[in-house]
């Protein structure tokens, strides 16, 4: 999502031969340090509706940690890729963080079936993260507000929620929601990263919160109306510019 609005993306991520690589060079991603001789990690998920089940099929290397210049970072790992003292010597460099914490969170039982589990997570110099209510309750506790609130007391400025069509932005004390229109969805399966690139990528070039949270709802409500699966339903940045400026003139706010 990142290329669509025209930022140089340096990915890091460890992936195996079985990957096609091909995609990433394509789009002129520059990849650092990411190939392995092991196999990507790779998900059996099984969707209904807007809900998914993951079964850990493969686990491929954790990702090295490179200092590299950058305006922004998301962090976003998807299952144990992202060891505490890489996470930590990237918040140390990091200008405008932002964090999925998902991969975080995820575990896997005797089955390896993917489960949240509670996980003591440092959220220092942490400026935006994004959780869905399942997350939440494994990293504070309380209702929505509540969970937004506890994770903003931790120093983040920027607590995105996000409840299946329902979307909500703490900043301060006030929290600015959308809803996403109700359509049948097809594959929510990285619609998430496509929420976070946008709203990174609007913070760091508009310097304003609540038009990167309207181009995120807008990125994703484009991604979902694509019907398509995995990379191809990365939506072009006119879809989702049309979506920003139509969501602007919905967003509802109410004070904590």
């Amino acid at each position: 999502m990142a290329r669509e609005f025209k930022f140089n993306v340096n990915l890091f991520t460890k992936f195996g031969p079985d990957f096609p690589k091909q995609y990433l060079t394509k789009h002129k991603i520059n990849l650092i340090n990411s190939e392995s001789k092991k196999y990507t990690t790779k998900f059996s998920i099984s969707i209904s509706g807007s809900d998914r089940t993951l079964k850990l099929e493969n686990e491929c290397d954790p990702i090295e940690y490179s200092n590299l210049d950058a305006d922004g970072h998301i962090v976003s790992p998807i299952f144990h890729e992202i060891l505490d003292d890489v996470f930590k010597k990237i918040k140390s460099d990091s200008n405008f963080l932002f964090v999925d914490p998902q991969g975080f969170l995820r575990q896997k039982d005797s089955n390896n079936n993917i489960i949240l589990k509670k996980t003591d997570l440092d959220l220092s110099n942490v400026n935006a993260i994004k959780i869905n209510p399942e997350e939440g309750q494994n990293i504070v506790s309380g209702s929505h507000d509540e969970m937004m609130l506890a994770l903003q007391k931790k120093g983040i400025e920027y607590v995105l929620l996000t409840n299946k069509t329902d979307v909500s932005l703490l900043v301060k004390n006030r929290v600015y929601s959308l809803k996403l229109p109700n359509k049948n969805i097809h594959d929510t399966t990285g619609i998430g990263d496509i929420f976070c690139s946008a709203f990174t990528c609007t913070m760091l070039k508009e310097k304003d919160f609540l038009w990167a949270l309207c181009f995120a709802a807008g990125s994703a409500q484009a991604a979902l109306e694509s019907n398509a699966v995995g990379l191809q339903k990365i939506p072009k940045k006119g879809m989702v510019e049309n979506n920003a400026s139509y969501f602007y003139n919905l967003v509802d706010f109410r004070d904590l």
